[in-house]
């Protein structure tokens, strides 16, 4: 009968996700880099690039794939045969461990979770609590499988009860062009199918968790329909268009893992959730001999990049913390040649008004920083008729929540985030009261921030979410200039330099997330025909 110590788990569940957020699974890796070779997409492939560059990059200095570190998931596989030695609940411990990995000092992760969700909505400070599915099973073992789910792909899923006679490919279909880009593909998509509505949204959340393995499904053919299913909504998904970062391309998904459980006559529950380019998941295994250990992957997973956008730093100092081996260390990248550079001290709308939906930009100079709760307080104060904070009169903003730095970093991980959630501010931000020029996010805007966009002459930009670390080493300087009490969610001022970006909506109007993926699937038809 095996006796696990409380310490055990507790370390475990800490290790487990400073791991995580450091390492893509090596599959995924393999997967992306797959998706590389293949990319006919000049908009898609440089996406591709950064997110794989950082990958790597975040491999050698050991932080987090992704500012958004993630709402921790976990579940449990609980023998019935074991004891405890502690006086903690399961569930304590779990929090205990998420605590202790994301206060880490040596790699801090963000602090996301906030409780009071309908009312203050104030931040816990340490991510906890994690959302925990326990299961008694046989035996004397405890299995542990964990995540760290951001919130750009949670907010994109999607759950439904179709009709028994109804067609779940039609289903899912219908759903992809709508998640639109802010689940940061390509990634991985989760369906669950029957039980009842929690659980088919269950299974779709457990499905992430096992491994990419479609093209070997493809190689050998399917042995029962929901291997069918896989491989045709693998083919359809990937014929929309979308491609990385919702620009248009080949790849949309990299892999449809399907569950399912015996369901009502009546029913035909289904719950869709994808897994995003910062996929983070790991399992482990206690027995009672001490706490889990993980073996970071080998640095010839990634590519080695000798492409022309790439600026290596020199040979990092011998025995420098984060590092895992000497030699050359990627620092920046500054896309391909046509990139234009843009001076944001200087810009005004006249030098926006040229630019073009796709074209691709180095920013440097002073770029604000502001998400949702900045937003909203910036709204209060205008209506209340209060002075702003700041002056944003010609100005660039960037929806951003970072990492906090360390070592010698400016900022930590400082990736885009979801600038639909933003709309509502657009015609705020843009218009004579406040007076930005432009915004900087991930994924496409809606109707209502594309017609104030053009209306006021404004532009928006997108940098590449999956490549947070990368996007950092643009950053060389950060400072708090309002509501410090936000944290993350803080005004900042950072300086930039040669940050890359691509316009998506330009101040005509135009946006490259509609003409990218149109075209694309046009494209991908014709071939077929």
């Amino acid at each position: 009968m095996s006796s696990i110590r409380q310490e055990d788990l507790i370390q475990s569940v800490a290790d487990a996700l400073q791991f995580i957020s450091i390492y893509h699974p090596p599959d995924f890796v393999q997967a992306l880099k797959a998706a590389y070779d293949r990319e006919e997409s000049p908009g898609a492939r440089d996406a591709l690039a950064q997110i794989l560059i950082n990958s790597r990059l975040c491999a050698e200095g050991r932080r987090p794939i992704c500012q958004d570190t993630g709402m921790v998931v976990v579940f449990l596989k609980v023998g019935m045969g074991l004891r405890w030695e502690g006086d903690l609940s399961l569930e304590d411990m779990i929090n205990e461990g998420v605590r202790r990995a994301y206060l880490d000092p040596v790699n801090p992760l963000r602090a996301s979770i906030l409780d009071d969700p309908a009312g203050r909505r104030r931040n816990t400070r340490d991510n906890t609590p994690a959302v925990i599915h326990t299961e008694l099973v046989p035996g004397d073992l405890l299995e542990v499988t964990l995540a760290a789910k951001g919130g750009g792909s949670e907010n994109k899923a999607h759950f439904t009860v179709l009709n028994p006679s109804d067609s779940i490919v039609d289903w899912v279909l219908e759903q992809l062009p709508a998640m639109g880009a802010g689940w940061c593909p390509p990634g991985i998509l989760g369906l669950g199918i029957g039980g009842t509505p929690e659980k088919a949204m269950l299974l779709a959340k457990q499905v992430l968790m096992q491994p990419i393995d479609i093209q070997a499904l493809r190689a050998r053919g399917p042995g029962n329909r929901i291997e069918e299913l896989r491989l045709e909504l693998m083919d359809k998904v990937n014929a929309l268009g979308i491609g990385a970062q919702g620009l248009g391309g080949l790849t949309t998904v990299l892999d449809v893992k399907i569950l399912d459980y015996p369901t009502h006559a009546a029913s035909l529950p289904v719950g869709l959730i994808p897994n995003c380019a910062a996929t983070r998941h790991l399992h482990f295994t206690l027995d009672g001999s001490g706490p889990a250990s993980f073996t970071p992957p080998p640095l010839s997973l990634w590519p080695e990049w000798t492409a022309p956008g790439l600026a290596w730093g020199p040979p990092p100092v011998e025995g420098q913390p984060g590092l895992e081996r000497p030699g050359a260390r990627l620092v920046a990248w500054s896309g391909p040649a046509s990139a234009r550079r843009v001076d944001l001290d200087t810009l005004t709308r006249a030098d926006t008004a040229a630019w073009r939906a796709g074209e691709q930009l180095l920013l440097s100079g002073r770029l604000l920083t502001g998400r949702d709760a900045a937003h909203k307080r910036l709204e209060e104060l205008v209506q209340s008729g209060q002075p702003l904070p700041l002056d944003f009169r010609g100005r660039f903003i960037y929806y951003v929540g970072p990492v906090d730095a360390v070592r010698d970093e400016a900022v930590g991980p400082a990736g885009p985030t979801t600038a639909s959630r933003m709309d509502k501010f657009t015609d705020l931000m843009l218009g004579d009261r406040v007076g930005l020029i432009g915004m900087v996010g991930k994924s496409e805007r809606g109707a209502e921030a594309i017609a104030s966009i053009r209306a006021h002459g404004g532009v928006y930009c997108i940098a590449v979410g999956g490549a947070a670390y990368l996007v950092s080493k643009a950053i060389r300087s950060a400072r708090v200039l309002a509501f410090p009490e936000l944290g993350m969610e803080a005004i900042y001022e950072f300086i930039v330099a040669d940050m890359p970006v691509t316009v998506a909506v330009d101040s005509r109007g135009e946006s490259v997330h509609a003409s990218g993926p149109r075209i694309w699937r046009m494209k991908i038809a014709s071939r077929k025909q």
